[in-house]
């Protein structure tokens, strides 16, 4: 099974290599994420990056976790 975020409002997915639990953790906290990419010198797994750009993206949209 697949995991992804998916925008309501445009239909846009966006499939990710990690689990439902650590795609509504990233949603969810997406500010602390952000604060602490740009203090990481090593930067963020790529499933956390390909979120966080999901997530700017649809930022005015709503956005749910679902099995595809």
């Amino acid at each position: 099974m697949r995991i992804g975020y998916r925008c309501e409002d445009c239909g846009a997915v966006r499939i990710l290599g990690t689990t439902r639990t650590e795609l509504v953790w990233l949603r969810n906290r997406k500010h602390v994420v952000q604060e602490v990419a740009r203090h990481s010198s090593g930067g963020l797994d790529l499933w956390m990056s390909d979120g966080l750009e999901f997530l700017d993206e649809h930022s005015d949209h709503s956005v749910l976790v679902e099995a595809m």
